[in-house]
């Protein structure tokens, strides 16, 4: 859901004799925020829009505290306000919002988290190559070209765009010419089958 800046309703925001916004008390601009909810669950879009874009730094700082990759910060972002929206009904005016919105927060982040963790398990880490005594480390290197070069190509590119190279997976994507969903289930199939490789 895009997030535009927007003035507080009702006019201009205060500001002083230089001309810098002026800080709201965070007692007072919880009490906007519910206001603006209230109005928003009557069908008010610019109450709405106001709301969202006034949570969404805060709603970003949050979610950086627990996740850990950038595009999962994005999409539990968006995640976050869509469930919001969903549950825009059960809210219950002029209570504070912020509870409530960090809940469903919080449990989105948790999704988001396990999900990170069942695909880390995929990640070839040179720990989990296994022990082969004294065998040279070269060697282990030798198998893993081996495996790489028997990937399909796409496969391939695309587990080296983001484990070698370091890019986002849009980045990936547009370097590709995919979508980024294909290039995840790309470097995810490339991750198995170097792990199947190794396997003992």
């Amino acid at each position: 859901m895009p997030v535009t800046h927007q003035l507080p309703i009702g006019g201009t925001p205060a500001v002083d004799a230089d001309g810098r916004v002026a800080i709201v008390p965070p007692a007072e601009r919880s009490r906007r925020r519910a206001r603006w909810m209230a109005l928003a669950q009557h069908g008010d879009g610019s109450a709405y829009r106001a709301l969202l874009d006034d949570l969404g730094p805060q709603l970003t700082r949050f979610l950086r505290r627990r996740l850990r990759d950038r595009e999962d910060i994005a999409d539990a972002y968006q995640d976050t306000f869509l469930a919001l929206h969903r549950a825009r009904h059960t809210y219950r005016p002029l209570r504070p919002i912020e509870p409530w919105l960090f809940a469903i927060a919080r449990n989105v982040a948790a999704d988001y988290g396990r999900r990170w963790q069942r695909r880390s398990r995929y990640e070839v880490h040179t720990d989990d190559a296994p022990d082969r005594g004294s065998e040279p480390t070269r060697e282990i290197g030798t198998e893993l070209d081996t495996a790489l070069r028997a990937l399909p190509s796409h496969q391939r590119e695309a587990l080296q765009l983001l484990k070698f190279q370091g890019l986002s997976i849009r980045e990936a994507a547009a370097q590709v010419g995919a979508t980024p969903g294909a290039v995840k289930l790309r470097a995810h199939r490339a991750y198995l089958a170097i792990k199947a490789a190794f396997r003992p």
